[in-house]
C-alpha cells in the first residue's frame, strides 16, 4: 500500500478541519501524489466513502456545521488509531520546534517510538508524513488542539501529552521553551493543571514527584494516598485507550507503571 493510500485507510475525523489541511499540505510533496491519474487516493479507503464529496467541499461543510454534544461524544468514541497517530505527528512537530532547533535525538525518538508501536513498515509511512508536516511553518496550534479536544476522548489526550514530554526529554533535558509549549498544548486540549502536573512529574526526579503524580499534596493522609492511588490507577489504566489498539495500550502502560511506582515510594516512606 502506498503512503497516500495508507493515510486514507487509517484516518477518520482528522480528515477534515485544520488537521486535514495540514495533512493535505504534507502529502503535496509525496512522490506518489496523484500522479497516477486515479484521483484522490482517499476515496474508497478506510473511513472515506466511495461517493463522498471532494476534500475541499468536505472541509467547507464541516466549517459551516458545528457538531453538537451528541455528535462530539459519538465521534470521540470512534477515534481510531490513525486519528491519534496523525494528531501525535502534528503535535510532535510543534514541540520539537519549540526551542528553535530540531535535535536529531528527538527525531530519532519519534521514529523509534513509532517503530515500537506500529512496526517498521507502518512507522516508515508515518515518518514520511511527519517529514512533510515538519517542513510546514506556523502550524495553527490552537486550532489543531481544539479539533483534537472536541473529537478525542480524555484518556487519549492524556496519552498524547505523555508522549510529548517523552519527545522533549529525548535529548536529555526539557527546555523551558518546550515546557511552555507543552503547557500551552495541554490547556488547548482541555487537560487540567493537575493532570498536566501529574504527567510532567513522570519525567523529572524530585522528592515530591510521587505526590504530584498521584495529584495530592505532601500533607495527605495515608487514607488519602490510598484513595488517590485508586483514582489515578483507574484514570491511567491501559484499558482506557484500548479503542486505539494494542499499539497504544503499550504507551499507556508506561504511565500506569509510574503511578504504581509513586504509590510504592510513598508506601515505603510512610511505612504503610
Amino acid at each position: 500500500m502506498s503512503a497516500l493510500k495508507w493515510i486514507g485507510a487509517v484516518i477518520g475525523w482528522s480528515f477534515g478541519g485544520p488537521i486535514g489541511a495540514i495533512i493535505g499540505l504534507a502529502i503535496g510533496g509525496f512522490g506518489d501524489s496523484l500522479s497516477s491519474g486515479k484521483g484522490s487516493p482517499f476515496i474508497g479507503e478506510g473511513n472515506a466513502e466511495r461517493n463522498s464529496p471532494p476534500y475541499g467541499e468536505q472541509n467547507r461543510r464541516r466549517t459551516h456545521s458545528r457538531p453538537n454534544y451528541r455528535t462530539q461524544r459519538e465521534r470521540r468514541e470512534q477515534t481510531s488509531s490513525g486519528d491519534f497517530e496523525v494528531s501525535l505527528l502534528i503535535l510532535a512537530s510543534i514541540v520539537i520546534k519549540a526551542d528553535g532547533k530540531q535535535d536529531q535525538r528527538e527525531l530519532d525518538y519519534v521514529r523509534e517510538q513509532f517503530v515500537t508501536m506500529y512496526g517498521k513498515e507502518r512507522a516508515n509511512k508515518a515518518f514520511k508524513l511527519f517529514n512533510g508536516i515538519n517542513k510546514q511553518e506556523n502550524i495553527p496550534t490552537r486550532k489543531v488542539c481544539m479539533q483534537i479536544q472536541q473529537m478525542m476522548d480524555h484518556a487519549s489526550r492524556l496519552q498524547l501529552l505523555h508522549f510529548l514530554f517523552g519527545i522533549a526529554k529525548a535529548d536529555g533535558m526539557v527546555t523551558e521553551d518546550e515546557v511552555t509549549q507543552i503547557y500551552t498544548i495541554a490547556g488547548y486540549l482541555g487537560i487540567s493543571s493537575r493532570d498536566y502536573q501529574s504527567i510532567k512529574a513522570m519525567f523529572y526526579d524530585s522528592t515530591d514527584n510521587a505526590y504530584k503524580i498521584l495529584e495530592i499534596d505532601k500533607n495527605a493522609t495515608v487514607d488519602e494516598i490510598k484513595s488517590a492511588y485508586r483514582k489515578m490507577a483507574k484514570k491511567y489504566h491501559p484499558d482506557k485507550v484500548e479503542h486505539l489498539g494494542e499499539e497504544h495500550k503499550k504507551g499507556a502502560e508506561a504511565k500506569f507503571r509510574e503511578v504504581q511506582k509513586a504509590y510504592e515510594k510513598l508506601q515505603k516512606e510512610r511505612r504503610f
